[in-house]
C-alpha cells in the first residue's frame, strides 16, 4: 500500500497525493474504481457516474456524488486540487496548471459540484505539492497571458523574467470561486527532487520527462 500525503481538510475522507512511487484507488479505499479523463490542459470538467465505457472524455477536472469512485489527477508540476463538500456528499479533483486555471478550471470545477447539490461555502478544496514561486521562472510572453491585476503572483526576477506563483493563483481562483475552506500543502515539487517528479526539472536537466504523480479522492 502506497504512503500518500493527506489533508487535514479531507480528514475522514478517501483521498491522497502520491510522491514518486503513485498510488492506486485501492490505497484510498477498498475496492474502489479508478476513473481518470484525458488530461489536455483545458477548463473542461466531466461529472462521474459510473467507469468510462470507452475512451475517457479529454477534461482537466471530474466531480461525483457517487460512492466506490475514485477520482485521479496526474501532474507533475502543475497543481492538482481536491475538493470536497462532506454535507452533500460531493467530491471532486482538479488538475490545474496555468492554462486551465487561467481560462477557468476551478471555477467550472465548483459549479459542476453545485449541480450535484454542494454549496460553494462548504466545499473544502485542497492544492497538493506542485512547483512553486522559487522554481518557476517564467518569460514576459507568459506574463502577458494574465491581466496587470494579477501582477501579485508575479515576483520580479533577472531582466524580463519573473517568478510565478501557480500555489498562490490557484487559490485565488478558488477564493473568487466561493469556497470555503482552502489549504495548501506548500510542497514544492521541482526542489524535492527525492520525493516527486518534476517535468520542469527533468527537462533542466536532461532527464525522462514523463513521470507523473496521482491525486485521489473518492466516497465511501
Amino acid at each position: 500500500m502506497a504512503k500518500l500525503l493527506e489533508a487535514r481538510a479531507l480528514e475522514g475522507l478517501p483521498h491522497g497525493f502520491s510522491k514518486r512511487e503513485g498510488a492506486a484507488a485501492q490505497d484510498i479505499l477498498a475496492g474502489g474504481v479508478l476513473i481518470r479523463v484525458k488530461q489536455v490542459h483545458s477548463p473542461a470538467v466531466a461529472t462521474v457516474t459510473g467507469a468510462w465505457s470507452g475512451v475517457p472524455p479529454e477534461a482537466d477536472a471530474m466531480v461525483t456524488d457517487r460512492a466506490g469512485l475514485v477520482l485521479g489527477i496526474v501532474t507533475a508540476d502543475c497543481a492538482p486540487v481536491l475538493f470536497a463538500d462532506f454535507d452533500a456528499g460531493v467530491v471532486g479533483a482538479a488538475h490545474a496548471g496555468w492554462r486551465g486555471a487561467i481560462q477557468g478550471v476551478i471555477a467550472n470545477t465548483v459549479a459542476a459540484m453545485a449541480a450535484l447539490g454542494a454549496r460553494p461555502e462548504k466545499i473544502v478544496a485542497v492544492i497538493g505539492p506542485c512547483i512553486a514561486p522559487e522554481s518557476y521562472e517564467v518569460d514576459a510572453p507568459f506574463r502577458a497571458h494574465f491581466a496587470e491585476t494579477d501582477a501579485q503572483f508575479f515576483r520580479a526576477g533577472r531582466a524580463g523574467h519573473w517568478q510565478f506563483d501557480l500555489p498562490g493563483y490557484v487559490a485565488s481562483r478558488l477564493e473568487q470561486a466561493g469556497v470555503g475552506w482552502i489549504e495548501s500543502l506548500n510542497l514544492d515539487t521541482y526542489a524535492e527532487k527525492a520525493m516527486f517528479h518534476s517535468y520542469r526539472r527533468a527537462s533542466h536537466s536532461g532527464e525522462t520527462t514523463g513521470g507523473r504523480q496521482i491525486s485521489l479522492i473518492g466516497l465511501r
